[in-house]
Formats: structure tokens, C-alpha cells, sequence
């Protein structure tokens, strides 16, 4: 009986020593506990296991696909608060840079490159590197306003958000740009009969960018200047460089995710889209155990805290809690890990 009770007691805490000092494992526990109630919530009222697999694994690849803009987005807000910044602006970028990406590749008469004779694919290779160069540049000015102008990242990325979209809007007014067909190809061609695209993109960012984050001189500086500026600067690093790389990088993946989205919905509303994504962005980051003050990260985590986001989204979508609570849920899901990082950090 002692025997028992001791191995329980042990058991426990290991489990807390892992939840405790892990993030890995607390964000990989906590998605096993959404998946299993995402489950249990589709139901088992099917004609046979096969029945129930095909809507259970459409239903995985509906998630990952419709989340795979904001999952790339997230993965520069990881780097951006690892080093110890914020950027709210990611919504807006992204509305700015996809009216300039449609500008390029419409093929109507006002469009850019169509206006001089290109078209097809050399106009939307065109296209996409212009995007991702517009959203760097965007993310390069933010990394000025921080490091040459002294703003805190809030301020300067509340500016450029409310800048990004009002201008937009006021550019585009009375355009609408046309997006070829094969265009849509870029989100929505198909691999077994399943559009996979958005999900492979944001696998292989995820992937480099875990490789950058880990063995790269940069990665290394990120969390550096992230965990003491001062210290970083005094070993050598250039800590005011290091920081507008870190939004150029932010404003590439922004310009990147941009194109998804063009190339899934043929469109830019831009008085709604990429509303919110600075929030989901910075709310799984935090929830895959980034540390809010800086210096503690990874993409491994912030890939499980986006799926956390997306299958608890999902979850309330099946159990038919209204929209705006499920906002509130997302918030109470924030604030609690912030909380457990707290307590960590007490400990």
C-alpha cells in the first residue's frame, strides 16, 4: 500500500515538475485534452468507422487550412516577442499588402502589370515578391520607429495599424481589383481530392523557422536581446538591428500570408480582413509558452498554442456557443497563461 501511494505521489510530481518547468508539455497536454472534447463533441453517430474518420480527419484538415494565415502570421509574432516586442499592426499590414499584391496581378484594365503586356505566371511571381517586399518594408519602417525613433513597440505598432488600413481604404475606394482564376490555384489546388496548400505552407515556414530560431546566429541574438538588452549589447550584438529584422521578418510573413489569403478568397475586404489576427497571433504564442517579457520561446510551442486556438474555435462552433463568447473564451484562455508564467517565474 506505501509502495502504491509512494509511486502516486511520484507520478504527481513528475507531472507537476513537467507542467510546471515544460511548456512544450503543458501546451501538448492541454491540446490532448481539446482534441479528445472536439471528439467527443462531433459525435459517434456514424454507419461505420470509416464514416466517422472521414468527417473527423475533413473537419482536422478545415482547421488547419482556415488557420494556416493566421499560423503564419504567429510564427513572426513569436520572434517579435521573444525579443521582447509587440506588433498590432499585422491585421492592418496585411490588408495594405494584399491591395498592393491585387493591384499587381489584376487582370483588368487597371491592373499594373497586365497594363504592360505580363500576365500569368510570371505577373503573379511578380506579384508575390512585390507583397512580400511591401511587407517587409512596412515591418523595416516599424523596426525604425522602435529602435531610431524610441517608440515602445505598442505605440509605434498602434500607429502604423490605424495608418495601414485607413489609407488603404481610402486608396482603393471605387477599385476593385480582378484576381485571375489560376491565381486561386496558389491556396485551393487540390492534393487527394483535399485543398492542403495553406497547411503545407505553413508546415514548411514552421519548420524554417524553428531552424532559424535554433541554430542560426540571429535566432541566438533574438533571444539575447529578448532576455537582457543591456547584457546583449555589452557581449557585442547589435541590438537595434537585430530588432528591425525582427519586424522585417514580421512584415515578410504578414506580406506571405497576404497571398493566402488572396489566393483562397479572390478578395480584400479591407474595412474587416485580418481583424483580430494580432490578437489570435499573439494569444498562441502565449499560449505555446512564450514568455510575454521576453527572452523564452519557441515555434514548436506556438504551432500547439495555434491548434489550441483553432480546435477550442472549432469545439465552440460544434457546441453552438454564440461568437462573442467565444472571444471571451479565447481572452479567459490568455490571461490564464499568462497567469501560469507568472507563477513560474515566482517559483
Amino acid at each position: 500500500m506505501k509502495t502504491t501511494t509512494k509511486k502516486q505521489t511520484s507520478f504527481f510530481s513528475w507531472f507537476r515538475d513537467m507542467w510546471m518547468n515544460h511548456p512544450l508539455f503543458s501546451t501538448g497536454i492541454a491540446l490532448l485534452v481539446m482534441i479528445v472534447l472536439q471528439t467527443i463533441a462531433l459525435g459517434f453517430d456514424f454507419s461505420s468507422i470509416g464514416a466517422w474518420f472521414n468527417v473527423w480527419a475533413r473537419n482536422w484538415v478545415n482547421i488547419l487550412r482556415n488557420n494556416a494565415g493566421v499560423g503564419i502570421i504567429a510564427l513572426g509574432m513569436t520572434f517579435v516577442i521573444i525579443s521582447g516586442g509587440i506588433d498590432l499592426a499585422v491585421g492592418s499590414t496585411l490588408v495594405a499588402v494584399g491591395a498592393v499584391l491585387m493591384m499587381f496581378i489584376d487582370s483588368g484594365a487597371k491592373g499594373i502589370l497586365a497594363g504592360i503586356g505580363i500576365s500569368g505566371v510570371p505577373a503573379f511571381a511578380i506579384g508575390i515578391l512585390v507583397a512580400a517586399g511591401f511587407g517587409t518594408m512596412l515591418g523595416e519602417i516599424t523596426g525604425l520607429l522602435i529602435t531610431k525613433g524610441k517608440l515602445p513597440p505598442f505605440i509605434a505598432t498602434l500607429g502604423t495599424m490605424k495608418i495601414c488600413r485607413s489609407v488603404t481604404q481610402q486608396f482603393m475606394q471605387g477599385y476593385t481589383p480582378t484576381v485571375p482564376k489560376p491565381f486561386l490555384q496558389i491556396a485551393s489546388f487540390e492534393i487527394g481530392g483535399q485543398m492542403l496548400m495553406p497547411i503545407l505552407y505553413w508546415g514548411l515556414l514552421a519548420y524554417l523557422l524553428h531552424v532559424v530560431s535554433k541554430r542560426t546566429t540571429f535566432g541566438r541574438h533574438v533571444f539575447a536581446v529578448g532576455s537582457n538588452e543591456r547584457t546583449a549589447k555589452l557581449s557585442g550584438v547589435n541590438v537595434q538591428k537585430v530588432k528591425r529584422r525582427v519586424y522585417a521578418l514580421m512584415g515578410s510573413l504578414v506580406g506571405l500570408a497576404a497571398v493566402l489569403q488572396v489566393s483562397r478568397i479572390g478578395s480584400m475586404d479591407y474595412a474587416n480582413a485580418g481583424s483580430g489576427y494580432e490578437m489570435d497571433a499573439i494569444a498562441a504564442v502565449i499560449v505555446g509558452g512564450t514568455s510575454m517579457s521576453g527572452g523564452k520561446g519557441s515555434i514548436v510551442g506556438t504551432v500547439l498554442g495555434m491548434l489550441i486556438i483553432a480546435v477550442m474555435n472549432n469545439l465552440l462552433n460544434l457546441m453552438g456557443v454564440p461568437p462573442f463568447l467565444r472571444e471571451a473564451c479565447k481572452g479567459v484562455i490568455v490571461i490564464g497563461a499568462v497567469l501560469l508564467q507568472k507563477k513560474e517565474s515566482a517559483s
